[in-house]
């Protein structure tokens, strides 16, 4: 027993100076001030809106030094809308950087790798500089795997001067979104810069691909790209309507009538469960004989299973991108994924881990390959799963760390002390952390095979940080309002 004391305190010593090694970077990197005091509501919105005009144009402003027809070699194409990316351009990296670098360090924490007290306002300063100072790094790192992987043709066509100054650009533009995301996660905006950016591009996407009105010529004529002004125009332009309307609901190359209503379907079931909760009756020891209640969401980390589950395919898929590019006949390439152009002239997975990690792209998928479809159903609902409930240990959001909260905010349950509260707690917390990631996978794996547009991952992400907006937009009125949100049990 007494030769374990040593070994505990050098591990300790290692864990605080592994947090310490930022200390230096405090003062050099480039940093938001805090508001000196409460940030109006209209105010708030300016600087929402502003950040996402910001971003918008950045997301729309081609990449200066490389060709106007990038080639179609895009692995990640069906995950830009959830990575908050658009290819050629300054955003052409998204959120992976910030993502990656958030994922890693508080992984480092949870396991205590990390030393990282929440209560201690040095631990939280040199655990934020820390999270700047790998996303930067991660930044810089992903813009010139991409440049030097051949993401915009080789390096030989592109040139030494124009990779650099194309590594700057994604650089450039890393660093600003990740100090647009500081901006309005210190009191600026409405909560967090990520999940703006991801909703707005999200929301983008399914806007355009049902009101687009840009027209494409096909074999069958010309039509509209987006599926509501397609559908109009074939039933007016078209002499047989039978095949006009199953045209206009099940086209294959172009958005249709169907991936449009199975949006709409996946939407209604992500509000549906998000009303789902257990209440816990509680009372204020502030406020003499004030009852309120605590909710327990089924959705009970919201769309971080998701976030970190993309982040760890993402990653995956670039790393198996790069391999099998520089190393076709390698073994261990073939084993991560095996990729050629298919039908869209996208780059696909056909084999290896890849392939498996990767959607079925219809219910006729589901016939040709159903290991396919079981082996992703299978991963995706348990991973989502692993992921809640690690996000609980992460975030601090755990039975024993909300009791813990609770007590220090002299909320109690009824009749309950602290550990009588966190057993109380651990009957439901750890339920609907586990069952309600599994069921965000089970949700995405069912808007991917009914064609929802922006794909499943896209619609859960998309609807849960627009929920979690409604309820910062109500609890603003109601603090506007003069209604106090503690004594509803809404803080």
């Amino acid at each position: 027993r007494t030769l374990l004391v040593p070994v505990t305190a050098t591990r300790r010593k290692i864990t605080m100076k592994l947090l310490h090694m930022f200390r230096p970077l405090v003062g050099v990197l480039p940093t938001v001030a805090p508001p000196k005091g409460k940030v109006p509501f209209p105010e708030k919105i300016q600087y929402s809106f502003l950040c996402l005009l910001l971003y918008c144009v950045c997301s729309n402003m081609p990449l200066y030094g490389i060709e106007r027809a990038i080639p179609q070699n895009d692995p990640f194409y069906w995950m830009r809308i959830i990575l908050a990316s658009n290819r050629g351009t300054l955003m052409e990296l998204g959120i992976t950087p910030i993502i990656s670098a958030g994922m890693v360090l508080q992984l480092l924490a949870g396991s205590r790798t990390i030393q990282f007290n929440q209560s201690n306002k040095e631990d939280r300063v040199l655990f934020a500089t820390a999270l700047k100072a790998s996303g930067i790094a991660f930044t810089f790192f992903t813009a010139a795997a991409y440049v030097f992987s051949g993401m915009y043709g080789p390096l030989s066509t592109l040139g030494m001067g124009n990779a650099i100054l194309i590594i700057v650009q994604l650089s450039f533009a890393g660093i600003m979104l990740i100090m647009l995301d500081e901006l309005l996660q210190k009191g600026y905006g409405m909560g967090s810069g990520i999940n703006l950016f991801i909703a707005a591009h999200i929301c983008e996407n399914v806007l355009w691909s049902a009101f687009s009105p840009t027209t494409v010529t096909t074999a069958g004529g010309t039509e509209f790209e987006g599926a509501v002004w397609s559908f109009f125009h074939l039933l007016f332009t078209r002499k047989n309507k039978i095949t006009a309307l199953r045209l206009a609901l099940y086209r294959s190359n172009l958005p249709n009538v169907t991936n449009l209503m199975a949006t709409l379907l996946i939407f209604l079931l992500c509000i549906y469960f998000q009303g789902w909760k257990v209440v816990i009756p509680v009372k204020y020891q502030r406020y003499r004989g004030q009852e309120g209640k605590y909710p327990i969401k089924f959705f009970y980390t919201g769309n971080m299973p998701v976030v970190l589950l993309t982040a760890l395919i993402s990653n995956i898929y670039f790393a198996s991108q790069i391999f099998y590019s520089n190393e076709p006949s390698n073994i261990f390439a073939k084993i991560l994924g095996v990729w050629e152009r298919g039908e869209n002239g996208q780059t696909v997975p056909t084999s290896g881990l890849c392939y498996y990690l990767s959607p079925p792209t219809s219910m006729l998928s589901i016939i040709y390959d159903p290991f396919h479809f079981l082996f992703y159903l299978l991963f995706v609902c348990t991973a989502c799963a692993v992921f809640s409930k690690a996000w609980t240990e992460i975030s601090h959001t755990t039975a024993r760390d909300v009791a813990r909260q609770l007590t220090q905010q002299q909320i109690s349950v009824r009749g309950m002390r602290e550990q009588a509260t966190a057993n109380l707690l651990k009957r439901y917390i750890p339920i609907a952390a586990a069952l309600g990631g599994m069921c965000i996978g089970l949700l995405t794996v069912v808007a991917d095979l009914i064609g929802a547009i922006g794909s499943g991952t896209g619609i859960l992400m998309a609807v849960t940080i627009i929920y979690d907006y409604y309820e910062s937009y109500m609890k603003e009125q109601m603090a506007g309002m003069g209604i106090d949100l503690a004594k509803m049990g809404l803080q």
